[in-house]
């Protein structure tokens, strides 16, 4: 079992009755309810920080190297393989 420990939540009162409702149409307590919202919204907030995070090392390694495609080229790439052709992507360049 994982360790658990205590915190606690002030929130408006309206946005409690609502959990409360909602808790009690799901059968579920409002507890279980506000934990399933939380981590749901920090999985998501973790996976959003990761993708922001690949793009600053991106940008980060184009502005070091200068290696990029075109909008058109891989605008191209992509419809050859929508088209059903297996093909390696372009060549990065500097130009």
């Amino acid at each position: 079992m994982p360790n658990l420990v205590n915190t606690s939540i002030k929130m408006p009162q309206f946005l409690r009755d609502r959990v409360q409702k909602l808790a009690a149409i799901r059968r579920h307590s409002a507890h279980a309810l506000m934990l399933h919202a939380i981590e749901s919204y920090v999985d998501r907030e973790e996976q959003r920080e990761e993708l922001r995070q690949a793009g600053v090392r991106a940008h980060d390694e184009y502005m070091r190297t200068g290696l990029h495609l075109t909008n058109a080229e891989v605008k191209a790439w992509l419809a050859e393989l929508a088209r059903g052709n297996a093909m390696e992507p372009p060549e990065c360049h500097t130009q």
